[in-house]
């Protein structure tokens, strides 16, 4: 399905005979639900004006169903609604007397634009008034809801007030046949109460009396335990947020749920080791000397800079990357330096754009790559930024940082960084993975689509690669794939469906064009953290981030609500968990995940208990006396 304005469909929620409900995503990846008008009803001109006139009332009913954008004029009228708000394609297509089936049933259930439709819709009239969706005939798919192998799951609506407007139906005839005798229409009393003074019936009303009053008693003694048990939360402490809010909707860079199949393993993985992805640039200062009188080549110095990619690997701040962006060798670091310098010259008109190459191969030789001094190394700086990134940022929100170590390329080429901040969120580490040669890696890596180096902004990208062969450097091992995600996703990470690491990304340095389009295994940089005396481990917060996400995945969305808020709270740079806190309190709304009952209610019951049990004791009493 092609998308409609600014929305890019994920999944189809419905169809009913006059158009589909879909599931789609904005330039933001906020969500929302979309009703399109389609087949025979998109050209017919009743059917248009009642499918717009229908949005509009329910948007201006009080308390009604707002939409955040539409195109009632396109060739297939649509109408986007936010998704906090319930699912308003399906209430707008309710609204028009049209109930959602499975959307495997379009192909008889939608009528055709080579068809006509012989009801036309009657025109809206009227103020709206309030009224209850009519319940769907069939449940439709909701993303990033578990689904059962073979069955669809059940779809609770909620039951939210939505206006009613006159709508197409098939004229159903009067009954012809007399209405059937109500068999409660005869006054005639046929419950006769007992005679006066009658000792059974007052026994028996006491008896009731005294198991109600009973029943009462322990739910007051219920609700003071409750009161009790919910004592520790503070008057202070904030109330979780329960709105998705679509205009101020969090932006974590990553979207696993628009980046990967709803509640898939996939979406799973990116979830949980997305939030250590960290974008690195380190520029270097230098001076390029002529090797045999040491003169430099330039006056001024030489600054050049690398972009890559890292992850984090413990709540410390230390980083793992590839050597050939932070510390590169001394000759590519001079490589480098050089197309640095052919460059100004093409500006300055010193030399043409077809010499460069040329320029650099005949001084690779004859030149080094110095720091200030003869024999010292260049300066290098290093800045880490999360989530969505930008070039050439040397202050906030950019984090400071050096190179630990880091292992050469003819023996790894991995590099060790730490950066200066803590708590940052941190992936785990699968050493021990098994990958068939033959088979697929979820690889994740910061890219851009920008042209111009100096302005473009970065973000994660993913994808799943075929393992095209494997290959050695050193003593390592390594598998060769068939895509290089980008061009700054070396440092990038191959992930498990637990979202532990397998592999780091790197250049293949056996291509002219150094690609990266080869995966290192997590075993080829154990022993460098193991030498940094680096643990490589989740934190605290990385725990309950990911019992959250379990949580979320196994449709428990209150418990994944609230763990989820307390890591937004501890770890701000963790952004994907506010995300998936929203959309936990989301799906809690659509589904009618019950909600905790209000301190007000506990306490009401624990009030109650008293004068209950009182009334319990006189009612005995009363009973005891009475009795011959």
């Amino acid at each position: 399905m092609q998308p409609v304005g600014p929305y890019r469909f994920t999944e189809a929620l419905g169809v009913c005979q006059v158009g589909t409900a879909w599931w789609a995503v904005d330039g933001q990846d906020r969500l929302v639900t979309v009703a399109l008008l389609e087949g025979a009803a998109a050209t017919d001109v009743a059917w248009r004006q009642a499918f717009g006139n229908a949005a509009n009332a329910m948007a201006q009913a009080p308390g009604g169903q707002r939409y955040v954008n539409a195109d009632l004029d396109a060739a297939q009228p649509w109408v986007a609604y936010p998704s906090e708000e319930g699912m308003g394609a399906q209430r707008l297509f309710q609204t028009l007397g049209m109930d959602l089936h499975p959307p495997e049933a379009q192909a008889t259930v939608l009528i055709p634009a080579t068809d006509a439709i012989t009801s036309p819709p009657r025109p809206v009239s009227g103020a709206p008034t309030s009224g209850s969706p009519t319940p769907t005939s069939g449940p439709p798919h909701l993303p990033w809801a578990m689904h059962a192998t073979g069955q669809q799951p059940t779809v609770h609506v909620p039951q939210q007030p939505a206006p009613q407007v006159a709508v197409p139906s098939t004229p159903v005839p009067a009954p012809t046949d007399p209405a059937p005798a109500d068999p409660f229409a005869d006054p005639t009393r046929r419950i006769q109460p007992l005679p006066a003074g009658s000792g059974p019936a007052r026994s028996g009303a006491a008896l009731w009396l005294a198991v109600a009053a009973l029943v009462l008693g322990i739910l007051a003694g219920v609700g003071a335990v409750g009161v009790a048990t919910a004592g520790g939360d503070e008057a202070g402490d904030p109330a979780p947020a329960t709105a998705f809010p679509a205009d101020d909707a969090v932006r974590p860079g990553l979207s696993p749920w628009a980046n990967a199949a709803p509640s898939s393993p996939q979406e799973r993985a990116l979830a949980a080791a997305g939030p250590s992805l960290v974008f690195l640039e380190a520029v270097f200062t230098g001076y390029l000397r002529d090797r045999a009188t040491n003169a430099p080549v330039r006056t001024t110095p030489i600054t050049f800079s690398r972009r890559c990619t890292g992850f984090v690997v413990d709540p410390n701040g230390h980083a793992l990357t590839s050597s050939s962006c932070v510390r590169p060798g001394e000759e590519y670091a001079r490589r480098i330096a050089l197309d640095a310098v052919a460059r100004m010259l093409v500006r300055e008109g010193k030399l043409a754009e077809n010499q460069v190459e040329n320029y650099v191969t005949t001084n690779l030789e004859r030149t080094v790559f110095t720091g200030v001094d003869q024999g010292t190394e260049p300066a290098t700086q290093l800045f880490a930024q999360l989530n969505e990134a930008k070039g050439n940022v040397t202050e906030d929100p950019a984090i400071g940082g050096q190179v630990v170590s880091a292992q050469t390329e003819e023996t790894g080429n991995v590099a060790l960084v730490k950066l200066n901040r803590t708590g940052l969120p941190a992936v785990g580490l699968d050493p021990g993975a098994v990958v068939s040669e033959s088979g697929n890696l979820l690889v994740l890596g910061f890219a851009t689509t920008d042209a111009d180096f100096r302005t473009a902004t970065y973000r994660p990208r993913t994808m799943s690669v075929k393992i095209a062969g494997t290959g050695r450097r050193g003593d390592v091992s390594m598998w060769r794939i068939g895509e290089d995600l980008g061009n700054t996703s070396y440092g990038g990470v191959a992930i498990d469906p637990a979202g532990r690491v397998i592999g780091l990304i790197d250049q293949d340095l056996a291509r002219p064009d150094r690609a990266n389009r080869v995966v290192l295994p997590a075993s080829a940089f154990t022993g460098l953290l193991g030498e940094a005396g680096v643990k490589a481990e989740p934190g605290e917060s990385d725990r309950l981030y990911r019992a959250g996400l379990d949580a979320y995945f196994t449709g428990r969305y209150a418990t994944a609500a609230d763990d989820l808020a307390t890591v937004a709270r501890q770890v701000p740079d963790n952004r994907l968990a506010e995300a998936y806190r929203q959309h936990a309190d989301s799906r809690a709304q659509l589904e009618g995940e019950p909600a905790s009952a209000p301190a007000w209610a506990w306490w009401l019951l624990a009030g109650a208990g008293g004068p209950l049990l009182v009334l319990l004791v006189l009612l005995v009493v009363l009973n005891a006396r009475r009795r011959p």
